[in-house]
């Protein structure tokens, strides 16, 4: 009989914390340094530097050249990347076991010895300024961008994580090593592992290469104001309407979480939901229609999605609305909410067949709750949920006074080449 997994947590002398679980039955470790750092604990004026930063990691080392850190990691046939959010940034790889100390080793280095030499920064520049126009060429993002603005405006989180083009061509050096080494703090640090891993291992890798010290900071947290309910209409050239309606959520640490993302699987988190049943496959008003929820530390926010012809947006939105008051109102059947947890517990399973994703949840749940969260004890909290808690949280998110509706929709000109 294979083992079961097994979960460590070690608090390192310098307060970084280092979480694994070791996975006996593959042969691959996927590893992940985390840092608690995104677009919200930027100025407006740095706006887009954590994912400045994340680009120019890749771009050479006091040791290794920008060819050598993809080498190193891709000729065993691995796989090298990060991610910026707004409030966390990642860099992670995954790899077979036996070339884990190769990956710490590599890791460590592009976050403490990158050089972000001025001739590749302005190389990046480039090419992050060709990422925000392509983003600018995609309705679907351009109408989530403006979204999460609207919920969440006049404060950090309003702002693009990419930032904007005159920030992105103005950074130097100097703002970089400034404001890393204002946040890239040991206390900041998560590494999170899942495979085929020693933690013990990881203990003396991590101890040797990343030993640097620093002082427990707190961030500033910025208020945020009342949500102002209202419709932002906007317009382009395009072809199709975009919509999102939605407001504030829960945040990730709450009691409530599995709640809400079981209600989010009622309304629109898959083909079998209510939105993609009755608006789509019923009423053929949108090709495509979800929802979803996203939480982060202190705060969280929903949306619904849909794109249709701009004829169609006002009907689309009356059903979208019918959809919200109908689970305000109507409390589902124990039937329906058997087979909603069927559906949340098979995908939290198929979620957990990758070392990745196992090691992003590892991240997710030290960062945002402070502990590890068993399977069983998620499973408690599935089985415990209730139509009545449910519709208690479908009242508080889907209240009218908490939600807002972004349009972007055809303006009537063609698209240039």
């Amino acid at each position: 009989m294979a083992k079961a997994s097994t979960f460590q947590k070690t608090v390192m002398p310098n307060g970084i914390r280092l979480v694994s679980e070791k996975i006996p039955s593959v042969r691959s470790a996927s590893l992940g340094i985390w840092v608690t750092v995104g677009s919200r604990h930027e100025s407006e004026a740095l706006n887009g530097i954590s994912h400045f930063i994340e680009h120019m990691a890749f771009k050479g080392t006091t040791s290794r050249s920008a060819m050598d850190i993809a080498k190193t990691i891709e000729r065993g046939g691995g796989h090298i990347n990060a991610f910026t959010g707004k409030e966390l940034t990642c860099f992670y790889v995954h790899v077979l076991d036996e070339q884990l100390s190769t990956a710490v080793d590599l890791l460590t280095d592009i976050l403490q010895n990158s050089v972000y030499d001025p001739a590749e920064m302005e190389k990046e520049k480039q090419v992050i300024l060709d990422e925000i126009r392509d983003h600018e060429d995609m309705p679907d993002d351009v109408v989530h961008e403006n979204f999460v603005g609207q919920v969440y405006k006049d404060h950090p989180l309003a702002r693009p994580i990419l930032g904007p083009p005159k920030n992105v061509s103005s950074f130097t050096r100097e703002d970089i090593q400034g404001f890393m080494k204002e946040h890239y703090n040991p206390y900041r640090i998560v590494v999170a592992a899942a495979g085929n891993v020693k933690h013990s291992q990881l203990e003396k890798l991590i101890g040797a290469s990343l030993a640097a010290k620093g002082k427990r900071v707190k961030s500033a947290s910025q208020p945020f104001k009342k949500l102002e309910p209202g419709f932002e209409r906007n317009s382009r050239a395009i072809q199709q309407a975009h919509m999102l309606m939605g407001g504030r959520s829960i945040e990730y640490k709450s009691k409530d979480r599995v709640a809400v993302s079981m209600l989010n699987t009622v309304l629109g988190g898959g083909m079998s939901s209510r939105l993609f049943q009755n608006i789509r496959e019923k009423h053929g008003i949108a090709y495509a229609v979800y929802s979803y929820n996203d939480s982060l530390s202190d705060t969280g926010y929903y949306g619904v999605y849909l794109a249709t012809d701009k004829q169609r947006v006002e009907r689309a939105r009356e059903m979208v609305i019918k959809e919200l008051v109908d689970l305000k109102e109507r409390p589902l059947t124990k039937s329906e909410l058997e087979e909603i947890k069927i559906q949340y517990k098979g995908g939290l399973m198929l979620g957990l067949e990758n070392t990745s994703s196992r090691m992003m949840r590892l991240a997710r749940m030290e960062i945002y709750q402070g502990r590890y969260v068993p399977l069983d004890e998620i499973s408690a909290r599935i089985d415990a949920v209730t139509p009545k808690r449910i519709q208690i949280m479908a009242n508080q998110l889907f209240d009218e006074k908490n939600i807002v509706t972004t349009l972007l929709e055809p303006n009537g000109k063609k698209a240039q080449d």
